[in-house]
Parts: structure tokens; C-alpha cells; sequence
């Protein structure tokens, strides 16, 4: 796939600048392309073992590369180069100043309603864009608030394909675990085998209660602790809300309850905002539920300007 030229060109473009991160199988680093002047993010992942690559590490990284060779859109992290190597493989990404996470973390930034507004249209813009490809990207990896990349100019890309699949077939199956939990949607915890663009959108409900919240909504310490969680503020659903939830292989009879309003957990927050929440929680039930937000987040949304620079407080955060 690579020869010694990718290799040497590897090592006299990018100028490594800084070391970001690192994960099991993976180191990020901060790079200067020399031929452009811009940053860039430089994702290396180790092959490993030949025990590693039956372990799907060499199988995991060249599906990675394959999805976003064929992934292009404003709000889809762009892989920029590809550089391999006997013993890894160079991944060169838009370098993207910070991630969601840290903006939620961060209580000296202030996120106004179109701020928030503004972020959750960018999300759904590039989970249209992937859905049309059918993309399912949380079976891909997990719709977390780390894994939305932010820029200084407020652009929000969505980043980790590392678990990716395409789920074009009907009848494919798919593995339930693969979300981190707070994000899971009751049709993951309950291993259901097949599932469509439902688990995104409540991860996107998940993040944008997280937002206004500034923690996590629904914080399960086990699968069990999970659906209690969920059932409390949003209800336990009946048969006729969600025909054949019985039939789930680890389905769990819970004790049916209301559900609390929602207004009396968002307390400052916007209806409208609070409707998007719900529209995305009870999203098994609302199959135009993209249509739906995009009509209403582009009725509330003030023009916002490419060019146009965020708040200094909200640039501020920068990636460890």
C-alpha cells in the first residue's frame, strides 16, 4: 500500500510540534505541514504484533482509512494525507483546537443559546451527510462530546471512526456495545441486533441536554442504573409507544413511572431547545425526527458568518 517515498515524504512535511495524546493503539500529535504553513493533526497508529492484527488493530486502522477517504463534508473530519510505515500507519487530520467535551467542562466559558443552537445544526448537518452514505455513526464509534472537534472559528467536525460500518443491508446485525453508556440509546442497552439513525439522534438529545446542563443527563453507573436514569425524567415507554421493545434479548421490565417534565430539568432553557431535547429522546417513535430539527434549529438560528470570530472565552480551551 505505501512505499519508502510516502515514508520519506512523511518525514520531511510534517514537522511534529507538539504530542496531544494517546490511546491503546494510537498517539495524536500537533504538526506544521511545511508545503502549506497550516496545523495539523497527525494521528499514528501502531500495528503491532502479529497477534495484534488478528486482534483486528491492522483491520481497524484500514477501515478507518477507508471511510474517510470517501467522507467529505464541513462538518466530517478531513483526512488530509495518509503515510504508512512497517510498524504504523500516519493518519494527517484538520488540526481542530479543542473538542466539545472541554468546552462543556470549562464553567469560565458561557454558552448562549445560539451558541448551542449553531452546534447542534452542525452536528446534524454531518450526521445527514452521513447517514446518506449510510454511515451509522454511532456504531462507528461513540457520538460523544469528545469526539466533536471545535475549531477557533466555532466550526464543530465530527471525529473517531475507528469502529466504523456502513449499514446499508436491513437485515444486518450489528454488535450493541459500542457506545459509551451515557450516550447509549435503551435499544443498545437492551442488545437490540438491529437499529437505524435512532441511536444518533439520542445521542444527540444526550449532548444537547449536556450543553445546557454542563453534565451529563443521564450518568448510569451500570446498563440497570442507565435505564432507571432514563426512565425517571423521560418515562418508561409502553407497547404502543415502542411496538416489540419486549422482544430485545436483554430486555428488563422496569416500573412503569411518568416521567418528570422537562422544563423542571432545564430550568433556564429555551422551549425550543427543550423540544429538540425531547423530539431527539423519544426519537424511536419519530421517524422524520432529521427533518423535523433541521426546520426548527434553522428557524431559531441567527445568520452566523464563516469568517466571523467566536467569543475569546469560547477559543480559549486548547486540546492536552
Amino acid at each position: 500500500m505505501w512505499n519508502e517515498t510516502t515514508k520519506n515524504r512523511g518525514k520531511t512535511r510534517y514537522e511534529k510540534i507538539k504530542h496531544l495524546g494517546e490511546g491503546q493503539f494510537a498517539n495524536v500529535y500537533k504538526a506544521k505541514d511545511t508545503e502549506t504553513g497550516d496545523f495539523v493533526a497527525i494521528k499514528k497508529i501502531k500495528l503491532g504484533s502479529r497477534h495484534e492484527v488478528m486482534d483486528g488493530v491492522n483491520r481497524t486502522a484500514l477501515r478507518e482509512i477507508k471511510l474517510l477517504q470517501e467522507l467529505h463534508h464541513d462538518n466530517i473530519i478531513g483526512l488530509l494525507d495518509v503515510i504508512g510505515h512497517k510498524t504504523n500507519i500516519q493518519l494527517v487530520f484538520d488540526f481542530m483546537e479543542t473538542d466539545l467535551e472541554h468546552i462543556v467542562k470549562d464553567n469560565l466559558i458561557i454558552l448562549m443559546p445560539e451558541h448551542i443552537k449553531n452546534m447542534v445544526l452542525q452536528m446534524l448537518l454531518g450526521l445527514e451527510y452521513l447517514h446518506l452514505q449510510w454511515v451509522l455513526h454511532r456504531f462507528f464509534q461513540d457520538l460523544k462530546p469528545n469526539n466533536l472537534l471545535i475549531n477557533n472559528r466555532g466550526r464543530i467536525k465530527i471525529a473517531d471512526f475507528g469502529l466504523a460500518r456502513f449499514f446499508g443491508s436491513p437485515n444486518r446485525n450489528y454488535t450493541h456495545q459500542v457506545v459509551t453508556r451515557w450516550y447509549r440509546a435503551p435499544e443498545l442497552i437492551y442488545a437490540a441486533r438491529s437499529y437505524g439513525v435512532g441511536v444518533d439522534m439520542w445521542a444527540v438529545g444526550c449532548i444537547i441536554a449536556e450543553l445546557l446542563l454542563r453534565v451529563p443527563i443521564f450518568p448510569g453507573e451500570s446498563d440497570l442504573d442507565q435505564l432507571v436514569k432514563i426512565y425517571h425524567i423521560m418515562g418508561t415507554p409502553t407497547d404502543e409507544d415502542w411496538p416489540n421493545m419486549k422482544d430485545f434479548p436483554d430486555y428488563v421490565e422496569m416500573k412503569p413511572t411518568v416521567g418528570i417534565p422537562l422544563k423542571s430539568v432545564f430550568t433556564a432553557a429555551s422551549d425550543d431547545l427543550i423540544e429538540l431535547i425531547y423530539q431527539c429522546l423519544r426519537c424511536h417513535m419519530l421517524a422524520t425526527i432529521l427533518n423535523y430539527l433541521f426546520r426548527a434549529l434553522r428557524k431559531m438560528l441567527p445568520v452566523w458568518e464563516e469568517n466571523e470570530e467566536w467569543p475569546e472565552e469560547m477559543t480559549a480551551v486548547r486540546l492536552r
